[in-house]
């Protein structure tokens, strides 16, 4: 994939240039301009197709949050060019899939090559159903090789997780991890942690890395709560 990014590390835009034939693909409703390319959608159904590839990807994307639909943009000359934009500002980072592969929180996935593919794999374990900010029921999980693109909210962070030195990471901070690393998902202290106010976090165990984004969606949405207007009612009588 032949890219560049523009725009500071707050509001970055990806620019790819696609020869004929040359196919990526990305993020449902990412694209913000075109040139000379050709999109086309099909089911996130992992391969099934008439109905039940249908209402499999449709129960995926209820459960998941991820896209109903993978988009592939394909050039259609030797110019190729599109660009595309993450739904919420934040640092773009590249991985190369390959020797290592990784399963993306839910938002996390922005572009990738068209060697490239990935699925929802389906969690073990009620607590990571009931709690994972990892996906909840599903994460996505490539496999393949080529580059990926994610992206996080704000800047982010790579730490290295060892045998004798588990990780533990806010649920709402994970953005991508190898899949050779075992999660559990737990309370950070306390009961739900009501002791720290911290809540409910993923710890990490193996050999292998975990990305992680500096900031958190709900907490900004939680603080601008107060300063919302709210709707009032008032009744007049003649």
């Amino acid at each position: 994939m032949r890219f560049n990014i523009f725009g500071d590390t707050d509001n970055p835009l990806v620019d790819v240039n696609l020869q004929r034939g040359e196919k990526i693909k990305i993020e449902s409703g990412c694209m913000a301009y075109m040139q000379n390319i050709n999109l086309e959608g099909e089911l996130n159904s992992n391969g099934e197709r008439g109905i039940g590839g249908f209402f499999r990807a449709l129960g995926r994307s209820l459960v998941s949050g991820e896209g109903l639909f993978i988009t592939t943009a394909e050039g259609t000359n030797e110019n190729g060019r599109i660009g595309i934009a993450p739904a919420v500002p934040g640092v773009i980072r590249k991985l190369e899939v390959g020797e290592r592969q990784y399963r993306l929180n839910t938002g996390s996935f922005l572009a990738c090559d068209d060697t490239i593919s990935y699925y929802m794999k389906k969690q073990e374990g009620l607590g990571k159903i009931l709690f994972g900010g990892t996906g909840g029921i599903f994460v996505m999980e490539t496999s393949g090789y080529g580059d990926l693109l994610i992206n996080a909210f704000g800047d982010m962070v790579e730490l290295e997780v060892t045998e004798d030195a588990p990780l533990l990471i806010d649920n709402e901070h994970v953005v991508a991890w190898d899949t050779n690393l075992d999660y559990e998902i737990r309370p950070a202290s306390g009961v739900i942690g009501f002791k720290t106010g911290e809540g409910l976090v993923n710890e990490f165990h193996g050999e292998g890395k975990v990305l992680v984004q500096i900031r958190n969606v709900h907490n900004l949405a939680n603080s601008l709560i107060p300063y919302l207007p709210t709707n009032t009612s008032s009744s007049s009588s003649d």
